[in-house]
């Protein structure tokens, strides 16, 4: 039972630290050759459960079952040699005549341990058992044993070479796939020598192990980092994009939505008259008066102190609705909630302190204002001729009154 108990444990060992590999789910598909593990460690496992049960069933001296088990026990190993070197030749990714080498020869040795197994049951060439129920190796054995520590050693220096070539971080890790080669090579030359001894399963926990931690783990660490980094430069794209479209949304001038905003509202508010989604909306168009004169009298820097002065008087005004510069002096709201609710009197208030800058000199703002009719707009534009024609009514009034100094 001493001999089962270090299968035991080698086989727990083997599904807790490897829980995450015999999960099926897509997130597991990050570390590179998955799958071919995978199905490595299936085999490991079989191998596991075979000697557990060997050493069971050898305690108990119940022959036949021990013989079958026998046999299972000689299949399970080839077979975890085999997909091994299929792992590391798909983890290793080198398409070259080695790699296909390696590959065949696994194959090989599995068809080879097959036709043993066969032939042992007419001539013990692989294992028998005497009259007392002991067991005895047979030639064929040590032979494919050799063959097997040839393949894990073949595989090893694989794994070393090509990692002493590369300078990334794969180099722990095709070290550490080489030590396990290396490894298992050690442990089954002395089970070779001790054959009731279970160095072959104590080799493939620690080697499993090794794998685990700086295999596995460093792909899932590695893969990680890589995401956190993407993340990042996400991050740092969509804040550089925002301040691209903050500077092509915005007016630089007076710090108002630019012509680019407006056609873009214009463009959703066309789309909701099509679709039907938009039942009303109003829209205040406004021209400063006098600016050219400003500009040719005082310069245009006192011309721009002029635009902002009058945006600044719009914006304040309509506090709830967003403002455009749609043109040198021209800006239109679109009136929005309290403001839409309340446009007339607001309008009024406007139009109140608009009449008293003109009397005194300051900033003189033409506005008309208009609203959305659905029985007869079909389009933003028809609303906004209406509100643009009553501004120049307004711009007429107003210099009828008194032009602006």
């Amino acid at each position: 039972m001493t001999y089962s108990s270090i299968g035991i444990i080698a086989l727990l060992v083997l599904l807790i630290i490897n829980y995450d590999v015999f999960r099926r789910d897509s997130a597991n598909n990050i570390v590179p050759a998955h799958e071919p593990y995978r199905r490595f460690l299936y085999s490991v496992m079989l191998y596991y459960i075979t000697d557990i049960l060997w050493g069971i069933l050898d305690s108990l001296r119940i022959m036949p079952l021990l013989y079958a088990d026998t046999v299972i026990y000689f299949m399970a190993m080839p077979l975890s040699v085999l997909l091994w070197t299929r792992y590391v030749v798909s983890y290793l990714n080198e398409n070259n005549w080695f790699s296909r080498s390696l590959r065949f020869a696994g194959n090989a040795v599995f068809a080879a341990e097959t036709i043993a197994l066969i032939v042992n049951f007419f001539v013990p060439v692989m294992f028998g058992f005497d009259d007392n129920g002991d067991y005895l190796p047979g030639i064929v054995r040590y032979i494919l044993l050799c063959i097997q520590v040839l393949l894990f050693l073949t595989a090893a220096i694989y794994s070393l070479v090509l990692g002493a070539k590369t300078t990334s971080r794969k180099r722990l890790r095709y070290r550490m796939i080489g030590f396990f080669g290396v490894e298992m090579v050690m442990l089954i030359s002395i089970q070779a020598y001790f054959p009731l001894l279970p160095l072959y399963s104590i080799g493939c926990m620690l080697g499993t192990c090794l794998l685990h931690t700086f295999v596995l783990e460093d792909e899932k660490a590695e893969y990680s980092h890589r995401l956190t980094e993407m993340f990042r430069r996400d991050q740092e794209q969509k804040k550089a994009l925002g301040s691209a479209r903050q500077m092509v949304y915005t007016d630089p001038l007076t710090g108002v939505k630019s012509k680019h905003a407006y056609i873009e509202a214009v463009n959703r508010i066309d789309s909701g008259i099509t679709d039907g989604s938009i039942n009303e909306f109003g829209v205040i168009v406004c021209d400063l008066n006098g600016l050219k004169l400003i500009n040719d009298t005082l310069g245009h820097e006192a011309g721009d102190e002029y635009i902002k002065t009058g945006c600044m008087l719009i914006c304040k005004k309509f506090t709830h609705s967003p403002v455009y510069r749609i043109g040198g002096d021209e800006f239109a709201v679109l009136l929005e909630g309290e403001d839409y609710s309340r446009r007339s009197e607001l309008l009024i208030e406007l139009d109140r302190q608009i009449e008293e800058n003109l009397l005194s000199g300051e900033v003189v703002v033409s506005t008309g204002i208009d609203i959305y009719l659905p029985s007869c707009d079909s389009s933003f534009s028809s609303v906004f001729e209406r509100a643009d024609k009553k501004m120049y009514e307004r711009k007429r009034f107003l210099k009828a009154i008194k032009a602006p100094n």
